[in-house]
């Protein structure tokens, strides 16, 4: 007599995530600012909103190596940042 039970009704397909692929930086493209990025979380006692530029930078790099697929920084979560530049070069 088998005791064992029957899963194979329903089976899991997996899905790829929303945002597509993101690529290991296997040449260390962007590692500079990777760093940077890191040296200000390690100094801002993990504090990430105390180092959004630095990330921008980073996503920007990534984007720009096509390590990542282009987005506008808005939908990021870097719209205040990009019109605190805007308005710096306005006052320039």
């Amino acid at each position: 007599m088998s005791t064992a039970m029957n899963f194979s009704t329903k089976s899991f397909t997996p899905r790829p995530p929303d945002k597509g692929a993101f690529p290991l930086d296997h040449f260390g493209e962007c590692s500079a600012f990777k760093e940077r990025f890191m040296e200000c979380l390690r100094h801002s006692g993990y504090e990430s909103a105390a180092c959004r530029q630095r990330a921008m930078a980073y996503l920007e790099c990534r984007m720009d190596r096509r390590l990542m697929a282009n987005e506008p920084l808005e939908k990021l979560g870097f719209k205040d940042l990009i019109n605190e530049k805007s308005e710096e070069k306005t006052e320039k």
